[in-house]
């Protein structure tokens, strides 16, 4: 474990780092760790069940040695101090363990353990400037971006689960980004599979597991969206295992989807009517 450190900003360094850092908060059985260990010089792995934390370790151990990986064993929380918090952990999908309490309804389907927290910046202050945070905590997403984003955190590229609309709302307003993409949950290990992906400036052959969150940034297939547009397919979609990237590296196209088809369909029925009037004359 993890020696902690205190939210006092005498005992923190500030976030600083040379290299590229990627996060990934809710870092499960470490499916997505091979992908980020191609793309930066140090993936940090945040998980709270123990027992997907020693898979990822004996997996990933040489990773570890060579310290281009480092796992944190901890309950991630926006703020706050304790020591330790209560987790819930599924006792049939280890996907579903989360922070949150559960529902009523299904909390039977979980066992409350007393596990180790630690803060998001915390965990930032400790290891480095972010170049790509993965946010997939169970909803718990918008409370670390809103956490973020307080502390003028705003990374190169930042993803989370839209499982509500106010992870979209922080992304755009709060976080100020732009340029948006979305990868589907259940479509990844297919639509990813044998995928071109960058790895230092060159093409590389990638496929995908399934479970995993799926690529980022550039690697992401199709066009950057603008917030109109994002919006306007969350809506189309409606919420759930989807995630929203965002980032300002790139821009989206200045005019929207919506006006690119608004603009179609009159030129449409502008070329019908021309036509209708040529079979009357």
């Amino acid at each position: 474990m993890n020696t902690r450190l205190s939210d006092d900003s005498s005992d923190i360094p500030p976030i600083t780092s040379s290299n590229k850092i990627i996060y990934d908060f809710g870092a499960n059985n470490g499916g997505d760790i091979p992908y980020y260990l191609k793309k930066a010089e140090l993936v940090v792995a945040v998980e709270a069940n123990p027992s997907l934390c020693r898979k990822i370790e004996e997996r990933f151990s040489t990773a570890i040695k060579e310290d281009r990986l480092r796992v944190e064993n901890c309950v991630v929380v926006g703020e706050g101090d304790d020591p330790e918090v209560y987790f819930y952990l599924h006792k049939r999908h280890h996907v579903l363990g989360q922070f949150p309490q559960p529902d009523e309804s299904v909390i039977g389907d979980y066992e409350k353990v007393l596990l180790p927290s630690q803060s998001v910046m915390q965990i930032l202050r400790r290891h480095g400037t972010p170049y790509y945070i993965k946010i997939d905590i169970e909803g718990y997403d918008e409370v670390i971006l809103k956490e973020l984003f307080q502390n003028q955190v705003k990374p190169p590229f930042v993803s989370a689960e839209s499982t509500s609309i106010l992870v979209f709302a922080l992304l755009a307003a709060m976080g100020e980004y732009r340029a948006f993409k979305l990868v589907e949950g259940a479509t990844v290990a297919k639509k990813y599979r044998n995928h071109t992906i960058s790895v230092n400036g060159h093409g590389e052959f990638y496929s995908f597991p399934p479970q995993s969150a799926g690529p980022f940034g550039e690697d992401i297939a199709g066009e950057w969206m603008n917030a109109d547009d994002l919006f306007t397919e969350l809506a189309a979609k409606k919420m759930g295992w989807r995630d929203i990237h965002a980032t300002n590296l790139f821009q989206p196209d200045p005019t929207s989807r919506i006006q690119k088809r608004r603009y179609m369909r009159r030129h449409f029925r502008g070329w019908i009517l021309a036509k209708l009037r040529s079979l009357r004359s």
